[in-house]
């Protein structure tokens, strides 16, 4: 049976991505998003189909809308970002989720909420299982994301059991692919628009601390999964379980794309995590899910959509030698798509 889905942050690098997806198996979607970093080119290709459309709001605001499935993907989900506006951060998390929690009870939707891998903080126990609680400094510089997330969950979780809701609840690691942001300061993004320009990669720490990379793809496949599966609430971890240090990356990365970039180490970031790996026996055994894109595969594909951006901008980097291509991207490229 065919659906009326809303995705919000569905102009986003993942939230595009599934709408996209939702829309090729025929559901209607209602895409939301306020694009403070969402951009129009996410979802220009979608955008005269008559089963896709587009809402400009805010989910810190009441919306009103009849659902059958809510996708919430609302908020910043880089460092560079959530770190702009701190406050407003932990308020899309805390007030947005409140705000279609109640959407979800008034339509009896099923909403699924995007939790993060940062709710385990700087995890003392390797790799995460869901039954770990995390380690997570509640007044960091990081604070306003890894804490927004987890009190969302527990606003969730809360719903679930006062008033019977139908939710459920993922925790995406580190996820990449086409559509990221090139400024958005995530390592996959930032080492790979480095090489393609021949600049020193930025490598924070002894370049030793680990991530688990899962193409955007396969996310995508996981959220639907956990959405239309009846038994599982969760939360359930959803990534990919090969785990790479930070130094492995830069050098696939620059083998990848041939650069002659050397590597560049700077101190370690206030409560970076040391290692990142998710234990995924839940979503195998459970969603019968699993990753199949390996980081080669998925690291050439993204290389490819990043010099893309590069080759289509290269008026401003002809004109500017100087620029830091990454800046202008941030700083003009997507607040133009923000203004229209």
């Amino acid at each position: 049976m065919l659906k009326t889905i809303l995705v919000t942050g569905g102009a986003g690098f993942l939230g595009s991505h599934l709408c996209e997806r939702l829309l090729k198996d025929g559901n209607n979607i209602i895409c939301v998003d306020n694009f403070s970093t969402g951009s129009k080119d996410n979802i220009l290709h979608m955008h005269g189909d008559p089963r896709f459309e587009i809402i400009r709001h805010d989910i810190n605001l009441p919306l009103f809308v009849e659902v059958d499935q809510i996708y919430n993907l609302a908020c910043p989900a880089s460092p560079v970002h959530y770190q702009l506006d701190p406050v407003q951060t932990i308020k899309t998390n805390v007030h947005g989720s409140i705000n279609l929690l109640g959407l979800a009870k008034r339509t009896k939707a099923r909403i699924l909420q995007a939790s993060t891998s940062e709710v385990y903080g700087d995890p003392e126990v390797h790799p995460q299982p869901e039954t770990y609680c995390g380690m997570v400094n509640p007044i960091g510089t990081r604070s306003c994301y890894d804490e927004g997330k987890r009190c969302a969950e527990s606003l969730f979780f809360d719903y679930y059991r006062q008033y019977h809701l139908d939710i459920k609840v993922a925790r995406i690691f580190n996820t990449y692919g086409p559509r990221m942001h090139p400024g958005d300061g995530r390592v996959v993004s930032n080492f790979i628009m480095q090489a393609l320009q021949g600049k020193d990669i930025t490598v924070y720490g002894n370049g030793q601390q680990s991530r688990s990379f899962c193409y955007v793809d396969d996310l995508v496949e996981g959220l639907i999964s956990l959405m239309n599966t009846e038994e599982v609430v969760g939360p359930v971890n959803l990534g990919n379980d090969s785990e790479f240090s930070m130094q492995e990356l830069a050098e696939k990365v620059i083998a990848l794309t041939g650069s002659s970039s050397q590597l560049s180490f700077h101190p370690l970031p206030m409560d970076d995590p040391r290692q990142r790996r998710p234990d995924l026996r839940q979503a195998t055994e459970k969603l019968g899910w699993k990753p199949t894109v390996a980081l080669d595969e998925g690291l050439i594909r993204t290389i490819a959509y990043f010099n893309g951006l590069l080759e289509s901008h290269r008026d401003i980097i002809n004109d500017n030698p100087e620029v830091n291509v990454q800046e202008v991207k941030v700083s003009e490229w997507i607040m133009q798509d923000s203004c229209g």
